[in-house]
């Protein structure tokens, strides 16, 4: 009886072990933030991914295994409704018990404003001719950071307004830095019997993308000076990084509709501005920028934002992802 009664107690204390070393159960929502979750959870635990390679967040309907996933989650992980409005109901509903980290938020990011002026026309629409007096806002390198929870951006502008901020911060390095870290100090928080490991992948991973900014710089600085439109603002972040040339988008913004008479506009001023390349999004219909480029004496690649769709999702994809967009910008540009 007293071998069976140890027998049992150690049974109990293996099941107990094995039960607190359980990894947190982790969502996140598009590519760049699981590559990120991914790389720091590395050797730990392997996060859900809500919207796979190929299809847009804007556009995106949950399968039941992804309910399922949010209904067991310890975190979640997303950029803010700006990117993944469908999931703002879903976390209110299903995801009860689960810490939800809105990275836009987190502490130190250089956040950017929507653009508005030249092209970049936030309030057009085709009601008015605005093209030929608004100026692009062409603010110099340093960025209004923002600080966590204070409310108020360092310039006097009021970067905590989602409407007024640039969502795509993951498309430099340094935010993807930092968002790293917040995902670093949640995990640990929920899991602190591997936050030796987070901390430890954190560090290799800022190593890495401090290189990889450095690498890209090399990489785009031939073609810095040569002008181009993109389909929707998304690339502001990667631009300002990288001293790109952008002189303006074809929408206003991710589901913006065009009408001839800007369609007519834009031929226009892709002759005016020299634009040498027009890039299209595979997200979405890129039959109007063959119809702009058509007659412009502009070529058109292909860059996506929302990551890779040869790497494998996972540790690696961020920096494959920026390193494909990099190529893409250079190559279209230089002809």
């Amino acid at each position: 009886m007293l071998r069976l009664s140890l027998l049992a107690a150690l049974a109990a204390l293996a099941s107990t072990t094995a039960a607190a070393a359980e990894p947190p159960r982790v969502v996140t929502s598009i590519l760049p933030v699981h590559s990120l979750t991914a790389s720091v959870m590395e050797g730990v635990g392997t996060p859900h991914l809500l919207v796979p390679q190929g299809a847009s967040p804007h556009h995106f309907s949950m399968r039941p295994s992804d309910a399922s996933a949010l209904q067991q989650a310890d975190l979640v992980f997303w950029i803010g409704p700006a990117i993944s409005a469908f999931l703002e109901r879903p976390l209110s509903t299903l995801s009860g018990k689960a810490e939800v980290v809105t990275l836009i938020n987190a502490r130190g990011l250089n956040l950017l404003e929507i653009r508005e002026g030249a092209t970049f026309e936030a309030h057009d629409h085709d009601h008015g001719d605005h093209d030929d007096h608004a100026k692009k806002d062409d603010h110099d390198h340093d960025h209004a950071r923002k600080d966590d929870h204070d409310g108020h951006g360092h310039d006097g502008h009021e970067h905590d307004r989602p409407e007024h901020v640039e969502p795509h911060i993951w498309l430099e390095t340094g935010n993807a830095i930092v968002m790293a870290r917040e995902i670093a100090e949640h995990l640990s928080e929920a899991d602190p019997a591997n936050a030796a490991t987070y901390k430890a992948n954190l560090e290799r991973l800022t190593a890495r993308l401090q290189a990889l900014g450095a690498e890209l710089t090399a990489t785009l600085k031939p073609v810095a000076g040569r002008p181009f439109i993109v389909f929707h603002d998304a690339w502001q972040h990667f631009e300002r990084q990288f001293g790109l040339t952008v002189a303006g988008s074809i929408t206003v913004g991710d589901e913006a509709g065009l009408g001839a008479r800007r369609i007519s506009r834009l031929r226009s001023r892709i002759r005016e501005l020299g634009a040498v390349c027009i890039f299209a999004e595979p997200q979405f219909d890129d039959r109007i920028v063959g119809t702009l480029a058509d007659g412009a004496d502009a070529r058109v690649g292909i860059a996506d934002p929302l990551g890779s769709r040869s790497a494998e999702p996972g540790p690696g994809l961020y920096e494959a992802s920026m390193r494909e967009a990099a190529a893409a910008f250079r190559d279209c540009l230089a002809g």
